[in-house]
């Protein structure tokens, strides 16, 4: 697993661990019961605080992306396929709604947006 941390980011580290292991298993690039790296493993790898990456897991545990077990670890949890479709449109959308805010600002128009985004989403097939 390749986390990259951020110094210069607005994001507290445990959330740019929580945020990137979330984005691995919505992804699919980690798959259910695929183990992560032990919290102190992590910690030692990123020359971060074990606490740090204690509060990642329990984030994540919180939310239901993986599940801990004393002595053996912590591992990715079976997910329902409707449970991540719904949480990648939720990205999407906040996504989108960033954009809207920055396009509104710029005055950039409805019209201008939708052509810009079919462009845009026709280019990648």
């Amino acid at each position: 697993m390749n986390i990259i941390l951020s110094n210069s980011s607005q994001e507290p580290i445990y959330l740019q661990i929580k945020n990137q292991i979330k984005q691995s298993i919505l992804r699919d690039e980690i798959k259910e019961g695929d183990p992560l790296p032990s919290m102190r493993k992590l910690a030692k790898d990123l020359r971060i605080s074990v606490i740090t990456t204690k509060r990642a897991y329990e984030e994540l545990e919180r939310d239901g992306f993986i599940t801990s077990f004393v002595g053996k670890g912590s591992f990715v949890a079976g997910q329902s396929n409707v449970l991540i479709q719904e949480t990648r449109l939720k990205m999407v959308e906040e996504g989108l709604a960033e954009i809207v805010v920055e396009s509104k600002n710029l005055n950039i128009s409805l019209q201008q947006l939708q052509e810009l985004l079919t462009m845009l989403y026709e280019e990648e097939e």
